[in-house]
């Protein structure tokens, strides 16, 4: 079965910082942009496997992200 989860990257001084929407606890870093999404799907995936082997509940994929303007 494939699940989609939405990715959110946020840069950082010393790179990029990446985390799971709808899984707060799968986050990283990486020096680049490419380097963080690689980690990011590495981290999911070691998520996954632990939840399953600890009997836990996978959190559901599938985000809807919105970026809302506003003046300042």
């Amino acid at each position: 079965m494939i699940s989609t989860y939405t990715a959110k990257y946020t840069k950082i001084s010393s790179g990029y910082m990446g985390q799971i929407v709808e899984w707060p606890e799968a986050i990283t870093e990486g020096a680049t942009l490419e380097e963080c999404r690689e980690m990011l799907q590495d981290a999911l995936h070691e998520m996954i496997l632990a939840y399953k082997q600890q009997n836990k509940e996978i959190p559901a994929g599938r985000a809807l992200l919105e970026q809302i303007p506003v003046e300042v």
